[in-house]
């Protein structure tokens, strides 16, 4: 199937609308407008997110940093679970009997 080409008036009614919208989508006071507005957007971000001290190229990215953090806490919590069961477990084989309580009753 071969394509057609448009007429003659159909390209030139579509070149002339193209024209006309872009002398009417470029006014210059409204260009100036947004030109203000966005320099002081990117004024109000730069005060509100401040960009930080440079950073080496050996430190650990922020998200590294919170995996390390996330880590040690987990660590943490494993060490201190080991060492109540121990505990427990020596308890028992000492023949006491302990009552644990939950980190939010009183003594």
């Amino acid at each position: 199937m071969e394509r057609r080409t448009p007429p003659d008036g159909y390209r030139r009614a579509i070149e002339a609308h193209r024209q006309a919208t872009r002398l009417s989508r470029t006014d210059p006071a409204i260009a100036e407008a947004v030109e203000r507005q966005t320099a002081a957007m990117r004024e109000l971000s730069r005060r509100a997110f401040p960009e930080p001290d440079t950073i080496p190229d050996d430190a650990p990215a922020p998200i590294d940093q919170a995996r390390a953090q996330r880590r040690r806490q987990a660590a943490a919590t494993e060490a201190a679970a080991l060492r109540r069961a121990r505990a427990e477990r020596a308890a028992q084989s000492a023949g006491v009997l302990t009552r644990h309580r939950r980190p939010d009753e009183a003594a």
